[in-house]
């Protein structure tokens, strides 16, 4: 364990060679980021290569047994991780935020060592026998994002090295430093070679995509950039798992208690200040309870506060860049000026510094309205009212994204009916959101293929290999 400044020193280029990073909760100067070049990543992917199979060749139990005590750096270094992923991704250190992330990279370190992933007898009938495998694939490609780089990092990462690849990672641009960190604790305990970090801009992204020395790309971000991703993919035939936008739609059913669920529903739209691409961001409610939900709702909202992330009061930060920031503005003042009702926020104060944008509840909405039908990723929840249960599917399943989705009632039987109906990769009963280790989890739609998590996530991470005979 190093302090916070050592860390930070670590990683840091010579003073006024690299790119400065912004604290997004007071647009004051956080460090500087090294730039990466093209010539850099070809050095990193040569790199890993050279070094894929000997890591390859010591097998699972002892790669896993790596990963374990690479897990326990990241738990040595834990504070000083959150510290700075607040500083420069904008989340509050508290709540489902800063350290909450650092644990869920060791949750996750610790679940793809663990997950058993044995060879799988297909035919044994005395004349045939054939065998499943999975081998290596050799130089992963991982290409993340801002809203979680620490977590998501992970979850390319841990399987991809638990598989006997190695991996070369592209941060992104706004949040390179928590990924630098990350890599840098993580390879106290990795052998050399088998993790680099190339801090670079868009030419970087698009040469590891396109790369013939990589042989799988995951990417986690936006629907646009991931169909560049296949584009650039192309020529090398590579493997990808790419999980897109989402703008996940919630059901509540009729005969839902609102105050029962409330809390729940904040936070399955508002975790991560709503940065988070499996965030419920469209909420259906029936006529029968919907000024109760909306009250329900905007009780729980008024009471979570908002503010920078370092101090242990916050649950909630700024958006982590101004970009976003005017996506979500434009999109409330939007449905404000289409008639649509702002129950509680849609008021940024511009004098104060940072990218703050209130807690900010939509309703009497249309389904169409801009801010329904587009992925705001940010903190605003459109509440829209339906009558009946075909009509809330049809307008759930309206969108050509499917992630998540989840739907609400006091009635088991009855939610499993309606979430059976929806085009969504998981949906949730009586929560949104909550991804597990040993789950799989993957997009529908154009929300990404491929899957990641548990046993069909180390899958993805090798090549299916049968041996018959």
């Amino acid at each position: 364990m190093e302090t916070y400044d050592a860390l930070l020193a670590a990683i840091s280029p010579a003073p006024g060679t690299g790119r400065t990073i912004l604290d997004p909760a007071t647009g004051a100067a956080l460090g500087e980021a090294p730039v990466h070049s093209v010539a850099d990543l070809e050095v990193a992917i040569t790199a890993a290569a050279a070094a894929q199979p000997a890591w390859a060749a010591l097998g699972h139990d002892a790669r896993s047994a790596i990963l374990l005590r690479a897990a326990d750096a990241v738990e040595r270094s834990a504070e000083e991780l959150a510290q700075l992923l607040s500083r420069e991704q904008g989340k509050p250190l508290n709540g489902p935020n800063a350290r909450f992330e650092v644990g869920a990279c060791a949750a996750w370190l610790r679940a793809a060592a663990g997950t058993p992933l044995a060879p799988e007898t297909l035919v044994d009938d005395g004349e045939t026998r054939a065998e499943l495998h999975y081998r290596p694939i050799g130089v992963v490609g991982a290409i993340g994002p801002w809203n979680w780089p620490m977590m998501i990092t992970t979850w390319q990462i841990a399987p991809a090295l638990r598989m006997g690849n190695t991996v070369v990672v592209k941060p992104s641009e706004y949040t390179p430093l928590s990924v630098l960190a990350l890599a840098k604790v993580l390879n106290e305990e990795l052998p050399e070679g088998l993790l680099t970090v190339v801090s670079g801009g868009r030419d970087v992204g698009e040469a590891l995509a396109s790369h013939g020395a990589v042989g799988k790309v995951m990417f986690t971000g936006s629907t646009a950039t991931g169909k560049a991703i296949i584009r650039s993919s192309a020529d090398t035939v590579k493997r990808l798992t790419l999980e897109l936008g989402g703008n996940d739609a919630g059901i509540v059913l009729p005969g839902t208690d609102p105050r029962a669920i409330a809390q729940d529903l904040f936070w399955g739209a508002f975790i991560n200040t709503g940065q988070t691409c499996a965030a419920l961001k469209r909420l259906y409610v029936h006529d029968s309870i919907y000024d109760a939900v909306c009250e329900a709702l905007a009780g729980v909202a008024k009471a979570m506060p908002m503010g920078n992330g370092l101090d242990e009061n916050n649950v909630l930060g700024p958006l982590q860049n101004k970009a976003q920031y005017d996506v979500v503005a434009n999109l409330v003042e939007a449905a404000r000026a289409s008639g649509a009702r702002v129950l509680l926020g849609g008021n940024p104060d511009s004098s104060q510094p940072g990218y703050f944008y209130p807690t900010t509840l939509v309703a009497d909405i249309g389904n169409g309205n801009p801010l329904v039908a587009e992925e705001q990723f940010g903190p605003a929840l459109p509440i829209i009212r339906y009558s009946t249960i075909d009509e809330a599917v049809e307008m759930a399943n309206a969108l050509d994204v499917g992630l998540g989705a989840s739907v609400w009632s006091s009635d088991p039987a009855a939610a499993r009916a309606v979430a059976a109906r929806l085009e969504a990769g998981t949906v949730w009963i009586n929560r949104h959101g909550a991804v597990d280790p040993r789950i799989p989890f993957g997009g529908a739609k154009q929300s990404g293929y491929g899957l990641e998590f548990g046993a069909e996530g180390l899958k993805a991470l090798g090549i299916p290999q049968v041996i018959n005979g």
